[in-house]
């Protein structure tokens, strides 16, 4: 039977799962990226969004970050409990009062970041368990092949009796 030199594809990805607790400089710190969000609408050389899709966009966003800094505190904080209520109340319409709305948002989100800086609920996370390190089919067959030529060396300079 002969083997493929291609790596094998199921080995060599790994799930979304295995990615969520890599390493520190894999993946954005969430509060980073939520911080970011939260100076685009409250900072004050930010431009303000002009149409109603860039407000639905941003607030948006401001509901992916309070549901990914949720899941870093515990379920009964105030503050979550506040985003969280904002988050589920809808847009409302007109000018104004969606801008308001987004404004609130940012603000609760902002809240969210303060709060987990202060608390340093981030590394408290669970630890992940290490991965076993698996050979590629190369590295095994390189690995017999030394191990051969070092047995047929040895073996043609041993003496013969």
């Amino acid at each position: 039977m002969r083997l493929s030199l291609a790596p094998r594809r199921a080995s060599c990805q790994r799930s979304a799962q295995d990615r969520s607790f890599g390493d520190p400089g894999a993946e954005r710190d969430q509060a980073v990226s939520a911080t970011e969000t939260v100076t685009l609408v409250l900072g004050e050389d930010s431009p303000v969004p002009e149409t109603a899709a860039d407000v639905e966009n941003l607030v948006l966003r401001l509901r992916g970050h309070v549901n990914q800094l949720g899941a870093l505190m515990p379920s009964q904080e105030p503050a979550l409990l506040r985003a969280q209520q904002l988050c589920s109340d809808g847009l409302p319409e007109g000018y104004l009062p969606s801008r308001v709305h987004l404004v609130r948002l940012a603000e609760a989100t902002q809240e969210l970041i303060a709060k987990i800086r202060l608390d340093d609920v981030g590394a408290s996370r669970p630890a992940r368990r290490l991965a076993r390190w698996t050979p590629q089919i190369n590295v095994l067959r390189g690995a017999v092949f030394a191990v051969a030529l070092t047995c047929l060396v040895w073996a043609a300079s041993v003496p013969r009796t």
